[in-house]
């Protein structure tokens, strides 16, 4: 069984659709990204996702379930995360826990527990009776991760959940999150962070324009990008690049070039053109393209 399941979804407001028959499954148990740039409609499915909004057309499936017909049973497997911060004045940390958990019927000792190991796990005990409003926004954003586990979902999404956060709350959330992904939960993730996509997506899912634009395996994805990079560190930069060189040129930097170079390209014929040009080459370096670039040649620098 999948642990989300999306079948054309649509959503229109308007005149804008915001989702264009939008199709893909995230395995049970992965580490799922979720990317694209700021209008794709990465909010929208999430959104659609939570019961927050409803499709247009299509279905969408939490653990089997459909979101609309058995929003009772989606909702209790799944956890988000928003990208919104909250300031609530009346209740403490621990008591906006308590009552979060009573949405899903969960009281009692073993609850209690949790809770603590919530507080605890997200440095949040030592303000477990102080109110949002008093919080810093790095803390928020703590008690919102608490509230999204509190009823400890099978499906746990994480929309942008290091925006404006340091680099502390950083590392406790990808050390948290990477344990609860061991213990079998699903999770989805959406950030502009493409580094930290690279590093804990097995799979990801570029939306661009309401669009599926790519879908597969991170590593498989990056192995597909038609382009390598290489770096050379040189002595002294010619006066004028060759047409072959000036086309492949990506950056020059302090002591060196970037070049973008196609994989097909033997290293020799850009060793022989730089000899040509009379550049006098000090260090090459050879890497293939990260998540990064691979996601802004699909994308376009201009989004």
């Amino acid at each position: 069984m999948n642990a989300l399941a999306y079948h054309q979804v649509v959503k229109k407001y308007d005149d804008f659709t915001a989702l264009k028959s939008v199709s893909f499954t995230v395995e049970q148990g992965s580490f799922f990204g979720l990317l694209g740039p700021n209008g794709a409609g990465k909010s929208t499915l999430i959104n659609a996702t939570a019961g927050l909004v409803k499709p247009t057309a299509g279905k969408i499936e939490v653990m089997g379930q459909d979101v609309v017909k058995d929003y009772r049973q989606t909702r209790r497997a799944l956890g988000l995360v928003p990208q919104e911060l909250i300031a609530d004045p009346f209740f403490s940390i621990k008591e906006l826990l308590e009552i979060q958990s009573g949405y899903f019927g969960l009281k009692g000792a073993e609850q209690q527990r949790w809770i603590g190991e919530l507080l605890e796990r997200l440095a949040l005990s030592d303000k477990a009776d102080a109110a949002t409003h008093q919080l810093s926004g790095g803390m928020k954003r703590r008690v919102l991760i608490a509230m999204a586990l509190v009823h400890k979902p099978q499906v746990i999404v994480l929309d942008e959940p290091t925006a404006g956060v340091d680099v502390d709350l950083r590392h406790t959330l990808w050390a948290f999150t990477q344990e609860l992904h061991q213990q079998g939960h699903t999770i989805i993730l959406t950030t502009h962070y493409l580094e930290e996509a690279e590093a804990l997506c097995e799979q990801v899912a570029i939306l661009q324009k309401g669009e599926l634009k790519a879908l597969d395996r991170t590593d498989a994805l990056m192995q597909r990008h038609q382009y390598r990079y290489l770096r050379v560190k040189v002595k002294q930069m010619p006066i004028q690049w060759s047409p072959p060189l000036l086309e492949r040129l990506e950056e020059i930097e302090t002591q060196g070039v970037l070049f973008k170079i196609e994989k097909t390209l033997p290293l020799e014929q850009m060793l022989a053109w730089l000899a040509e040009a009379g550049v006098q080459i000090e260090d090459v370096s050879s890497r293939d393209a990260n998540l990064e670039e691979v996601f802004l040649d699909l994308v376009g620098r201009a989004e």
